[in-house]
């Protein structure tokens, strides 16, 4: 049989195919290279013409230096160490209380400030603005810190405060000691100046964050409730600024925490009967186990680059970088898969590309010729901010795929709301204007932390809840935070000082300016 239809040219249709596919890549492209070349590097307000406004000047002299300096210390020598959820070194944070109501006799002397003792070893300051009808806003952070012991390693004794190189030596002194006796002593100058702010603002100290907040955090928040208080923002500590830090960045970048991941600890457990190691079965518990354990180490979590808050820290970032990472990270709608394989290949940076599974602890056997009937392991995981709990808990199911193996959830909670930082965003405008008045070669952009903040308990009271603190990180410095050898240079700690001085006036103002006519939004 004759076939007398046009005949098909399987050539001339390859070539069509490969020509529409060369004309698509080169439209994509094209493309790209028109958003790289418009990328303006003034994103935000960073042009905007603010209010004027009468801030009043922090000129830090060489005696008020010596007496901030031994506040300081003496803050970090007070081991206010959070063991656990139920064991805290109380005596210690008794004494801390003692130690703040000398060390800032005008706060708590002030007719402009409420101060109450919350949960017993808490505080929550209201400093009274004259403008009722300006939404106040909360500066948070934490007495606590983690356990810490010479033996470790330190390189001074963890709670000495010993001054080295220019750098103040101690547990505490970036988490979180640093931000809370800069907040403290920022508004204990600004009083003894005669300032009266126009927005009231509250200051929250907790005493359990490294444990969890629950009884710190949370009962503050319950008082606030009480009162029917809702904020305009939140800042707590998180991220700060990175200097060398994020490999071929030109200069120096301000991650301001807009969100945190969600968190999960899950038990897993297999039992089985006793025995005697002379006859052991094909299996034991700790195999089973250790078999689970295998199978969810060799199968992460799904790659979610550019799925979260960190597509606006790359694109935020991209013009400080040269090519070709700035082509790529401009156009992170094509690039993000290709980013994302970059960005898991080191533990430090694999947190930003999905939810990370660590196991902490393994537990089983009590004796060297006994099979045990029972063993456990623990994992910690850190939920990136495109995934729920459950959607991890199904994952964690599928992946050990053994019915021997028990799952439970210990604790854990959704990733954080995501807060705003367009051009109304009164937070974090006004958290950025005072980055860049102190440091106007730094660029400002949002981020997500990794760990969990006490600010976490405060969704309810406000929309947008910053983690920012203006402490500068070189290379290595993240290890310090929990590890050994936490420190902060004295200089570093005087900006903290001027930057929450500089902070409490910014916020003032009655509205934000309206954004620069040529800003290009990416």
């Amino acid at each position: 049989m004759t076939d007398s239809g046009p005949k098909f040219n399987t050539f001339k249709f390859l070539k069509i195919i490969v020509s529409s596919f060369f004309i698509a890549v080169l439209l994509l492209l094209t493309i790209a290279s028109i958003r790289t070349l418009s990328l303006d590097v003034n994103v935000g307000l960073q042009l905007a013409q603010w209010e004027k406004t009468k801030n009043i000047s922090l000129v830090i002299g060489h005696r008020q230096r010596e007496e901030l300096l031994a506040h300081f210390k003496e803050a970090i020598r007070i081991p206010t160490v959070s063991f656990s959820e139920k064991e805290s070194n109380t005596t210690a944070l008794l004494e801390f209380d003692r130690f703040l109501r000398k060390a800032f006799p005008t706060v708590f002397s002030s007719s402009l400030v409420r101060h109450e003792l919350v949960a017993n070893y808490s505080h929550l300051f209201w400093v009274q603005g004259s403008r009722s009808d300006l939404v106040p806003y909360l500066l948070l952070a934490h007495i606590d810190v983690v356990p810490a012991s010479e033996s470790d390693g330190w390189e001074a004794p963890p709670f000495s405060a010993k001054e080295m190189d220019g750098f103040i030596y101690g547990r505490g002194t970036m988490d979180d000691k640093g931000s809370l006796m800069g907040i403290l002593q920022a508004l204990e100058y600004l009083l003894m100046k005669g300032y009266a702010p126009c927005r009231g603002f509250y200051i929250g100290l907790g005493h359990d964050e490294e444990v969890g907040g629950d009884k710190g955090a949370m009962s503050i928040v319950r008082e606030m409730k009480l009162r029917g208080v809702q904020l305009s923002f939140v800042l707590d500590e998180g991220l700060a600024v990175l200097d060398g830090v994020i490999s071929g960045l030109e200069g120096p970048a301000a991650l301001i925490g807009i969100s945190e991941k969600g968190s999960a600890t899950v038990k897993l457990s297999v039992f089985m009967v006793p025995g005697h190691s002379s006859m052991p079965p094909r299996e034991t518990s700790i195999g089973i186990l250790a078999a689970a354990v295998k199978r969810l180490e060799e199968n992460p979590m799904p790659r979610l680059f550019g799925h979260g808050p960190e597509h606006g820290t790359f694109e935020h970032l991209a013009h400080r970088f040269g090519l070709p990472m700035k082509f790529i990270m401009t156009n992170l709608w094509l690039f993000a898969p290709l980013l994302g394989r970059v960005l898991e290949r080191k533990p430090d940076t694999n947190a930003f590309v999905r939810t990370t599974t660590a196991v902490t602890m393994f537990n089983a056997g009590v004796k060297v010729n006994i099979i045990p009937s029972l063993a456990e392991a623990y994992v910690n995981l850190r939920i990136h901010s495109a995934q729920t709990l459950q959607e991890v808990l199904d994952l964690i199911q599928s992946t050990v795929g053994d019915q021997r193996v028990k799952i439970e959830l210990v604790n854990g909670f959704d990733p954080l709301p995501v807060s705003s930082m367009d051009e109304k965003s009164f937070g974090f405008q006004i958290i950025k204007k005072t980055v860049l008045d102190m440091f106007p070669t730094v660029t400002v952009a949002p981020g997500i932390c990794i760990g969990n903040t006490d600010s976490r308990h405060f969704k309810d009271l406000t929309n947008d809840i910053y983690r920012f603190a203006p402490v500068w990180f070189k290379p290595g410095d993240a290890q310090r935070f929990h590890g050994i050898n936490e420190r902060i240079s004295k200089k570093n700690y005087e900006e903290l000082v001027v930057f929450y001085f500089s902070l409490i006036q910014n916020c003032d103002i009655q509205k934000l300016p309206e954004p620069h006519s040529s800003i290009h939004e990416l």
